[in-house]
């Protein structure tokens, strides 16, 4: 089961600023989703081994779904002041979850790592 167009949207942003290039196609998402282009509250968490990383929302509702979604996640990933700005490493790493305030309700969704971290033990194998 692939990724939802949000969570891919976000992880699409952070990594346009890791790789310093635009790969976002942000006319043709609207045309292939219109959702998207409604105004709609975000907010973006980053987690890394279940701990915040990061993390911004806007809560403005003239801002649509998908300039939400991306100015979070990179707000999220290396503007927020309680933290440095994400490397690589760590990004593969951190889990990303969108939350979005809808007229009928909130809705989260989570995003788990692209590198599962595992303790590895030399002794478990012998």
């Amino acid at each position: 089961m692939g990724r939802s167009v949000l969570l891919q949207l976000a992880r699409d942003s952070i990594q346009e600023v890791l790789q310093a290039e635009i790969n976002i196609k942000r006319d043709a998402l609207i045309e292939e989703h219109p959702l998207l282009d409604r105004k709609i509250a975000t907010r973006l968490n980053l987690f890394i081994e279940g701990k915040l990383r990061g993390s911004s929302n806007t809560n403005n509702p003239d801002i649509a779904l998908i300039d939400g979604i991306i100015l979070n996640a990179k707000k999220a990933a290396f503007q927020d002041h309680d933290f440095t700005p994400l490397t690589t490493s760590e990004y593969l790493s951190c889990e990303v979850e969108i939350i979005l305030d809808t007229p009928d309700g909130t809705i989260s969704e989570k995003d788990p790592a692209i590198l599962k971290t595992t303790s590895y033990s030399l002794e478990s194998e012998l």
